[in-house]
């Protein structure tokens, strides 16, 4: 190598946690917080806790989780030498917890009506890389619940009084109707 090129910077990766993807793939749904106090210096279970909580509702919850994550990440990446604003690619699975844990955060800070910080985690998510929010949408974001507005507003009515009716059986048909004879 000589004096004019420049060793490639190396790719910014966070650790590989086998044992938290383990323990949060074998947990309930309800359990995922378990899975934080067991590897609290996780990024990733803690952004799996940030997601669930966002696809029960809980902005407020989702956010706070988010930001431990982000925060959590960005102090391991730049342990190894990362800086704000490099990237951070997808292609790297354990980086996909930094990442999914900023749009956690976009996520959960435009529900509060954060604007600002919706919009710096989206910068940010945008710079550590493009493809990131396309991919997490379409592997990563939980199912949102979806609330009934119609029937919580009592705009649907339910019914009432009604029973259930029977008609006449359908006869079967004799041979000579299944043959097609009159």
């Amino acid at each position: 190598m000589t004096q004019e090129q420049t060793p490639p910077e190396p790719e910014a990766v966070l650790a590989d946690e086998p044992e938290v993807r383990q323990a949060l793939s074998e947990a309930a749904r309800g359990s995922v917080a378990g899975v934080v106090v067991d590897h609290p210096s996780s990024p990733l279970a803690w952004a799996e806790l940030a997601d669930r909580a966002d696809s029960e509702g809980r902005a407020l919850d989702a956010f706070a989780y988010a930001v431990v994550a982000v925060d959590l990440a960005r102090e391991s990446l730049e342990a190894s030498g990362w800086s704000a604003g490099e990237p951070v690619p997808w292609s790297e699975e354990p980086n996909r917890a930094y990442l999914r844990a900023l749009d956690a955060e976009r996520r959960a800070a435009a529900r509060l009506g954060l604007d600002d910080r919706a919009a710096r985690a989206a910068s940010a998510l945008e710079a550590a890389d493009a493809e990131a929010p396309a991919r997490i949408a379409s592997e990563f974001t939980p199912t949102q619940v979806i609330t009934v507005v119609g029937a919580a507003a009592g705009l649907i009515a339910p019914i009432v009084g009604t029973e259930a009716r029977t008609g006449e059986p359908i006869a079967e048909p004799d041979a000579a109707d299944a043959a097609g004879e009159d």
